[in-house]
């Protein structure tokens, strides 16, 4: 006998049966705080609080909280720490809200229980990097961490708005692969700039070590990618003209090329400005929402196999009428 939704109210909401409006929203919010946490993350970094804390688990050897003689460089730290707790709590509430809604669709719980696995493994990530004292390296691997929890997120708001079951590509082979290449190069240019990060000046604390490279050169480098990405990009935009509008690669291939755009003329600008730290930060943000854009792109070259179903048992009869016709 169906349970009667009446009967459990909250619950009914919180564990829907059906992909709802809480459904969507917790997946958005999902996408949006793993965006933010790199913001307040780089924060620690650009403020040189990376060792506002000492040592982790706790702040200090013998305080879970910061105290009084860390000053402002410990309460930003633990800050961002304490946000990692938010980060977790919606990743459970987005978990419970699918979790209903199996088998139908198993992928929705799977997706939601990796983020949240990968956001506990983010957190040991971090820890390890307050102890080995902000190792480029180590920081390095925290942010790409980050940018697969984007990507995840990412990938949980285009599967909520999608049917059901198997899907296979619905664009011509050539588009497809050209939007790997720009997958690659947008994986290319995010890893060199994390290459970059590690030898310039926002170490998170004097005494951080850099990785020896030259920071000026790494900056025409990381330019490199980035410019190759447009190129490929555009091409994306053009290309997607000719896909099926109900994709919406359109308006996912413009927002793309709209943050990439953004991106170059923050990093110009920050370049030329001697790196200030609110410009750096939002050049961080900008990274990993770059990561998600290309995401979405790359999760819309796919439509459900019941429409192309749909779509053959018609073109028989279209191709016949015409066949009459002449």
């Amino acid at each position: 006998m169906p349970e009667d939704p009446a009967a459990h109210p909250v619950r009914a909401f919180l564990m829907p049966t059906t992909i709802t409006r809480w459904v969507r929203a917790m997946a958005w919010l999902s996408l949006v705080v793993n965006i933010g946490i790199v913001g307040t993350g780089g924060l620690v970094r650009l403020t040189g609080s990376g060792m506002g804390c000492e040592t982790w688990p706790y702040c200090t050897a013998d305080s879970l909280v910061p105290t009084k003689e860390l000053g402002i460089h410990g309460l930003i730290e633990f800050g961002n720490r304490t946000l990692t707790g938010v980060l977790i709590v919606v990743a459970l509430l987005m978990y419970l809200s699918v979790l209903r809604v199996r088998p139908r669709r198993v992928d929705l719980a799977r997706i939601s229980f990796a983020i949240g696995l990968g956001i506990i493994l983010q957190a040991v990530v971090g820890g390890i990097t307050v102890w080995v004292h902000l190792h480029p390296s180590v920081v390095g691997v925290h942010f790409l961490i980050s940018a697969g929890l984007v990507a995840l997120a990412a990938v949980l708001v285009a599967r909520v708005y999608a049917e059901p079951g198997p899907r296979r590509r619905a664009v011509a082979k050539p588009f497809a692969i050209l939007t790997h290449i720009t997958s690659a190069a947008v994986f290319v240019t995010v890893v060199v700039g994390i290459l970059l990060t590690g030898a310039g000046p926002h170490a998170g604390d004097e005494a951080a070590a850099r990785n020896g490279l030259d920071p000026v050169f790494w900056q025409h480098v990381h330019s490199w990618p980035a410019y190759v990405t447009v190129a490929l990009t555009i091409a994306l935009v053009v290309g997607a003209w000719r896909t099926p509008a109900h994709l919406g690669l359109r308006r996912w291939t413009l927002l793309l090329l709209g943050v990439e755009l953004v991106q170059i003329a923050v990093g110009l600008w920050q370049a030329r400005t001697g790196l200030p730290i609110a410009l750096v930060n939002i050049h961080m943000v900008l990274a990993v929402t770059l990561v998600a854009a290309m995401t979405a792109v790359v999760m819309h070259l796919k439509a459900p196999v019941a429409t192309f179903a749909t779509a053959e048992a018609t073109e028989p009869l279209v191709v016949g009428s015409r066949t009459g016709d002449a």
